[in-house]
């Protein structure tokens, strides 16, 4: 019997062992999440050579292909998260996407590769919404953010360990045994979750009783429809990984073109610099935003703001230099971590604009936004404008060095359509506090 899991009602309340323990199996679960997805990138050199590709096939691997399986399947999934056991779903996605990784490593050529691709995008779906809104019914709002942030550190530990299992793996031994490796154990994973993690009671901080609303698939588009903030902040998020994706997914094939590094060393160096940046900047986002938050929900987004708009000048300092090595890893480590501020802050305050039954969906939504334009425009972008700027620049180091300084630049408007959400949240909070304090005097008169 499934016992669902109750916090107090009271947000000053001491959060349950159990909640912790929640909060971290389920970082465990991003981790693989980020791990089987982050595996491919460090091995594209490899498999390119192996099986023939081109960097506009490698793009469509790494970017459109799996954004599109990913961000579609989301919905459904999402919708079947805010009536059903999100737990039971997350287990099950884990299961699929695991093996679906674990396949790939018996791909015989490109069609092969790019369906068992498509599995890992679909599994990985039923993996995030659900379990940020779990998240969200296992801590009160103003301990959100943190937990969130905590969560999302999963994330760049999944990328340390792709970067460092991969360049190991695929140098050592070859591609395929590094997709077998880091696919099976998620199954065990999956297993864990199913059997020790309980299903908390939706809105029970919130002091609602999420379980009765129902709303259908309609009536919470219909909610967001009437909410322009979370529209403007979920193209700013999607700009924002767009521009993360696109560079960083062929970071290890520049450094191994341009610097002739090989692939355990730019595993090395980039699970540090991806691993130690990622945590840094996410912990301290969720931490600011939780500290800055009680001046005005809009500094929730401000944060992102300042993170992105600091963030473009590494980036295109770090694929314009050419002699120094240490300069372009030390604005790759800067770039990654200003970058990093921008996701749980916005997924703190999408949760915060709907209903607790609603939040699974906007999360979908809000990564449907993010993830078509981050890992669905990103990649691929990078890899056809590396095949075209062949015929000006020469295919190989400059080719691909001007297709990344091509999408670096979208870190500018992503960073002003953050502030200016920011503002008009900031707007909208005050006309509903106004509205608030004068119908409390109202009857107060009366």
């Amino acid at each position: 019997m499934d016992n669902n899991h109750k916090p107090e009602l009271s947000s000053d309340s001491k959060i349950p062992t159990s909640s912790k323990y929640a909060l971290v199996v389920l970082m465990v679960v991003y981790c693989f999440n980020f791990l089987d997805r982050q595996i491919l990138v460090i091995l594209q050199e490899p498999i390119k050579a192996d099986l023939g590709l081109s960097d506009g096939q490698l793009g469509l691997l790494t970017g459109f292909a799996f954004a599109v399986f990913y961000v579609t399947a989301g919905l459904p999934i999402a919708y079947w998260a805010d009536r059903g056991n999100r737990r039971n779903i997350i287990a099950l996605a884990l299961t699929v996407w695991s093996g679906m990784t674990a396949l790939s490593g018996f791909a015989g050529n490109y069609i092969h590769l790019l369906l068992a691709r498509i599995g890992v995008g679909v599994g990985e779906a039923g993996g995030t919404p659900p379990a940020h809104a779990m998240i969200s019914d296992y801590f009160p709002k103003k301990k959100r953010a943190t937990a969130l942030s905590i969560y999302s550190v999963g994330l760049y530990i999944g990328i340390m360990a792709g970067f460092l299992l991969g360049g190991y793996l695929g140098e050592h031994y070859s591609w395929r045994t590094a997709f077998f490796v880091v696919g099976l154990p998620g199954i065990l994973l999956a297993l864990l979750v199913r059997f020790t993690i309980r299903e908390p009671q939706r809105g029970y901080w919130d002091k609602t009783n999420a379980d009765e609303e129902k709303p259908t698939l309609k009536q919470t588009l219909r909610t967001l429809s009437g909410v322009p903030v979370f529209w403007m902040m979920s193209v700013a998020a999607g700009l924002t990984a767009m521009v993360a994706y696109g560079v960083g997914n062929f970071t290890p094939s520049y450094l191994i073109r341009s610097h002739g590094m090989s692939l355990t060393e730019v595993g090395v160096y980039l699970a540090f610099i991806y691993g130690v940046s990622g945590i840094l900047g996410t912990t301290a986002s969720g931490l600011l935003a939780d500290k800055l938050g009680g001046r005005g929900d809009h500094w929730y987004l401000w944060i992102p703001a300042i993170g992105t708009l600091l963030s473009v000048p590494f980036n295109l300092i770090a694929y314009t230099t050419d002699d120094s090595l240490v300069l372009i890893m030390a604005c790759v480590f800067m770039f990654h971590t200003l970058y990093c501020m921008f996701l749980t802050p916005t997924v703190s305050i999408a949760h915060s604009l709907v209903s607790p039954s609603m939040r699974a969906l906007a999360s979908s939504i809000l990564f449907f936004v993010l993830n078509m334009l981050g890992m669905g425009v990103g990649p691929t972008a990078v890899g056809f404008l590396s095949d075209y700027y062949a015929s000006s620049f020469g295919m190989g180091v400059d080719s691909l060095r001007y297709a990344q300084l091509t999408l670096s630049v979208f870190g500018i408007p992503a960073g002003l359509l953050f502030l200016f959400a920011g503002l008009k949240l900031k707007a909208t909070n005050k006309i509903n506090n106004n509205s608030v304090t004068m119908q409390a005097a109202e009857v107060k008169v009366g």
